[in-house]
């Protein structure tokens, strides 16, 4: 057992409000449930703020998120990060100016709640493989063409841009960042202060390595997805539901001397009955095809206990709930 100093530091333990995305339909009443599981510590996710139909890209939304904003405080939460619209800076299409206004807007919106970053998901196209000379560049272009557009927002908010890793399970052979070394290349290439990195664990767990990337990115980590799987689907499950070594994760981030939150992204350990990797096996009766809301805050509960007891075997303190 590795022995620490007798001065523990404190390490934010958080959870996104998209684990509540299938049981509330407002992000107030998802913080209140994550408050209820003992989290103090938010990512507040804005995935699928996709269009010009969600209530954060209308009129008034200054006022719902400075609403957000002092729930939040009244219940003695802060929000340590976000998660940027689910967008393809790479596809070139009429839909192209909305994605870079929603991801504007998210930016925004972290800027109004003091968030100080944003995880966003770096562009794919059919056309670009990792494998093919010259494609790199091509991939690193593309995405900086729509990322150069957010620089002035960024500037002005002071809110980080953090791209993230992925795995070949969802990508195929599509040019994507798959290793730590491979997101520190695209950074030192885009050469800008407010552009960082966010290590999923679930992703590198597929791809089968994890010590050597969280070290090869550094200080350029300011974020992570703490998420578990069975080693061959993005999956999203709690730690120790899957295969995944919590102790090289720890290691690393302890290593690096890893400074931000400790930030789970497990919204699907209790699996939803339509779900991309496969659907529940069908019913003629449906009353029970879906896990209900106490189960899961029961869960959650358990989440934040898991989070807590990681953290404390490597020699943080946590602010209990």
């Amino acid at each position: 057992m590795t022995a620490f100093a007798a001065e523990k530091p404190l390490k934010k333990l958080a959870t996104t409000t998209g684990d509540f995305a299938r049981y509330y339909k407002d992000d107030e009443d998802r913080i209140r449930a994550m408050h209820r599981a003992g989290f103090r510590f938010v990512d507040l996710s804005l995935y699928n703020m996709t269009n010009y139909d969600h209530p954060y890209m209308q009129n008034g939304w200054e006022t719902r998120i400075l609403r957000l904003g002092a729930l939040a405080a009244s219940l003695g939460m802060e929000f340590v990060q976000s998660h940027a619209p689910n967008c393809n800076p790479l596809c070139f299409d009429e839909n192209w100016e909305t994605q870079v206004a929603v991801t504007a807007r998210a930016l925004e919106i972290c800027g109004l709640l003091g968030i100080p970053c944003s995880v966003f998901h770096t562009g794919w196209n059919m056309d670009i493989r990792y494998t093919v000379p010259g494609d790199r560049e091509r991939y690193y272009e593309g995405n900086m063409t729509f990322i150069r557009r957010l620089i002035p927002i960024m500037e002005r908010t002071g809110v980080m841009l953090l791209i993230e890793n992925s795995t070949h399970a969802n990508m195929g052979d599509r040019y994507y960042f798959y290793t730590g070394q491979d997101m520190k290349d695209f950074l030192s290439y885009a050469a800008h202060p407010l552009l960082g990195a966010c290590w999923d664990t679930g992703h590198a767990n597929i791809e089968g390595h994890q010590y050597a990337d969280i070290t090869a990115l550094g200080d350029d980590l300011r974020a992570i997805h703490f998420n578990d799987n069975r080693g061959e689907h993005d999956e999203h499950i709690m730690p120790y539901m899957g295969t995944m070594s919590v102790d090289e994760v720890m290691c690393a981030l302890r290593d690096i001397d890893f400074g931000g939150a400790f930030t789970f992204e497990c919204d699907s350990s209790l699996r939803p009955a339509q779900y991309w990797l496969g659907n529940r096996r069908p019913w003629n009766e449906t009353a029970a095809d879906e896990a209900d809301l106490a189960t899961k805050e029961a869960m959650e509960r358990a989440l934040y206990l898991c989070g807590e007891s990681i953290l404390t075997r490597y020699g943080y303190s946590v602010r209990r709930g």
